[in-house]
């Protein structure tokens, strides 16, 4: 039932600026703060939604839901009143298309992030607002947030706004999984794929992460002032610094403005004037961004009256640290098509997929090494009176527990050069992470000519065989049992209830042990049994008992393929893609191997490398999955450590053993050896 709102508002007294009055949301309810060109130039801050969506809902479904306000005067003096403030995530991408599943995710984020707010703050550049979408259900609770918000106000002082150099960042911002080389690896295997026909062009993003123990609300108020972004947003664990508009719609009239082409913005001002016209002069970025343009022209197409979709010239903007090349692509709506229908038109942004638009993403799921989240994705606000802005999930930081990450990239066109591009990658991260007083590190890898692709030979791509895991297929976890007693199965329990809880939001029954321990009772005249507790995202769990079969004495064949990312640090039940490789390699064990070089884990078991008296193993850095036997023997053997280890020095090693919880340690050997190492990475720091 649609409840009756009326538009309100009225003025409350601050000369204060919308940067000081950021830190009044902290501790409040789902705060946010939009600030830079939304809306036309307004600054929006609200908490305590009245409504906030559910996982279960539909989120371009529910943008058409919002409150209808009853023509009750007033609403031309009205500039927001309220609406859906949040952040859709990338791989919404899967509710449009039919899309294959993504790398796996170190930190899993829900897929979106929306809250009805039915009052907000807003800053019109000359004074302070208070707006609502009044209802009689509403009405106490919106009076005392006047009052609330008018003596939050009356306590800041007026002072200039300058960045705020307290709270920075303390801990440096490296590249995670598969580094520098591995992203130099996925542009060259783009390339390929452009040359070969398979599409045009591809956007592909490096992962930046950090440590970070402070309050989101200081690190946004401290990076606005520093970065003046045209689209600077605070949601929900989101602190976005964007350059970039996905899509605005006033009345029936949208727009986009896709951003394609960059150059650092730095040095002196001849320095830039000859980066700005280098930028305007290249094909390169030209090729990349009438791709783009055409893409957006064609989504805004599939909704818009025919005919009314236009596109402008290509213009270069400064934007925090570098040059960018914008267009914008206009058109008119046709009747009855909502903010829902426009978003199955075009989300993802074309400008950070590529074209074709779903091949691309396709390219994109197979060479990343780490899911998207709310990265290239939209962020913004749907309000009944100022419309639909979005902006481009970009130049934007992830906040959960004590971790920040951000994704940087770039399109990858035929002639693209594998080092340039994550050169442009870290260009573009370097100016927001400098906006939040933190530092970069940049990886390097050594080049090998202009142009030229990694001079390393990788074992066959395991994507050739299949998809990754589904993770909506659920996680799973296998306990040995002897003779009718589970061997370590409190600890498990504790990783699947750890993965249960991360990736689904759930928890395993309270009676989960004792029905294991009665399960496993079943077994006790076997000497050896295989016990799996299977759970599904919906929160069921099963038990199964089957013989663990015989050990082996004879060292186990790896046969190596290259998968980016690995399988991540979950126990998936879809093994599909690890069945097809072991029926690739009949008498063999698939061993994956990173796009760096780097070993990662066998099928079924984590790798080590015996080196004189020193036990070494691969680290557990959300590639692989970190198994029991493994947390054991680095436990128990103090000669047992983590490190990075190649195929060339698995093939040099003195001896190769598995470690699994049902065969514990079994000794192998690599099938196929002399690939060349991966090269290590070079480093450098910029504060």
């Amino acid at each position: 039932m649609t409840v009756a709102v009326r538009p309100f508002r009225v003025a409350l007294e601050s000369e204060a600026s919308p940067v000081q009055a950021v830190r009044l949301l902290r501790g409040e309810h789902r705060p946010f703060a939009l600030m830079g060109e939304w809306l036309g130039g307004l600054a929006v801050l609200g908490s305590a939604p009245a409504r906030v969506a559910s996982a279960a809902e539909d989120p371009f479904a529910v943008l058409d839901s919002d409150s209808a306000p009853t023509p009750a005067g007033g609403e031309d003096s009205v500039r927001v009143g309220g609406g859906w403030v949040g952040w859709l995530g990338y791989g919404l991408g899967g509710i449009v298309e039919e899309l294959p599943p993504s790398p796996p995710a170190p930190i899993p984020r829900p897929a979106f992030s929306l809250a009805f707010y039915d009052h907000v703050l807003v800053h019109d550049g000359e004074g302070w607002w208070f707006e609502a979408l009044w209802s009689a259900e509403r009405d106490a609770v919106l009076r005392e947030r006047i009052e609330a918000w008018r003596a939050r106000l009356a306590t800041l002082s007026v002072v200039a706004d300058e960045p705020d150099r307290t709270g920075a960042m303390s801990h440096p911002f490296v590249l995670s999984a598969n580094g520098a080389a591995g992203h130099v690896e996925a542009v060259a295997d783009c390339r390929r794929r452009i040359e070969a026909g398979e599409l045009y062009e591809a956007n592909l993003c490096v992962r930046l992460e950090a440590r970070f123990d402070g309050d989101p609300v200081d690190l946004f108020a401290r990076a606005v002032p520093a970065a003046s972004p045209r689209f600077g947003a605070l949601i929900d664990g989101v602190i976005s610094l964007s350059p970039e508009r996905f899509l605005r719609r006033v009345g029936r009239e949208v727009w986009t403005e896709p951003i394609k082409g960059t150059r650092p913005r730095v040095g002196a001002d001849a320095a830039q004037a000859a980066a700005q016209r280098e930028l305007a002069g290249s094909e390169k970025d030209a090729a990349e961004h009438v791709m783009i343009v055409d893409l957006m022209r064609n989504d805004l197409g599939r909704v818009c009256r025919y005919g009314s979709v236009r596109a402008e010239p290509p213009r270069v903007e400064a934007h925090a640290g570098v040059w960018h090349l914008v267009s914008t692509v206009s058109g008119t709506l046709r009747e009855g098509v909502g903010d829902g229908e426009l978003l199955r038109a075009s989300f993802p942004p074309g400008s950070v997929t590529g074209a074709p638009k779903v091949q691309a993403i396709k390219v994109i799921a197979a060479l990343e090494a780490t899911r998207r989240e709310v990265y290239t994705g939209a962020i913004g606000i749907a309000s009944p009176f100022a419309g639909l802005d979005l902006s481009v999930a970009i130049r934007t930081f992830e906040v959960s527990g004590d971790a920040i990450w951000l994704g940087a990239g770039g399109a990858v066109v035929a002639d693209s050069d594998p080092e340039r591009e994550l050169a442009e990658a870290f260009d573009k991260a370097a100016g927001p992470i400098a906006a939040l007083g933190g530092t970069l590190v940049r990886e390097t890898v050594p080049r090998a000519g202009a142009g030229s692709e990694p001079a390393r030979a990788l074992p066959p791509p395991a994507l050739a065989f299949g998809d990754r895991p589904d993770p909506a297929l659920g996680v799973f976890e296998t306990v040995l049992i002897e003779h009718g007693r589970p061997v370590g199965l409190e600890h498990h329990l504790a990783r699947l209830a750890a993965s249960v809880a991360l990736l689904y939001g759930g928890a395993l029954p309270s009676t989960l042990s004792a029905g294991v321990q009665a399960a496993a009772a079943q077994a006790a005249d076997a000497p050896r049994a295989r016990l799996r507790v299977l759970a599904d995202p919906s929160g069921n769990v099963r038990v199964t008992v089957a013989p663990a079969g015989l050990l082996r004495a004879e060292p186990i064949a790896l046969m190596p393929f290259t998968l980016p990312g690995g399988l991540g640090a979950h126990k998936w039940r879809d093994r599909r893609l690890v069945e097809a490789l072991a029926a690739a390699s009949p008498g063999a064990v698939p061993l994956l191997v990173d796009t760096d070089g780097c070993v990662l884990e066998a099928a079924h078991a984590n790798v080590w490398v015996v080196e004189a008296e020193a036990l070494v193993t691969p680290p557990a850095d959300g590639r692989i999955l970190p198994g029991t036997a493994r947390e054991a023997l680095l436990t128990a053997d103090p000669v047992a450590r983590e490190e990075p280890v190649d195929l060339s020095r698995l093939a040099r090693a003195d001896a190769v053993f598995l470690t699994s919880s049902i065969s514990g340690r079994h000794p192998a050997r690599l099938l196929a050896d002399g690939v060349p190492t991966c090269k290590p990475a070079g480093q450098e720091v910029h504060t």
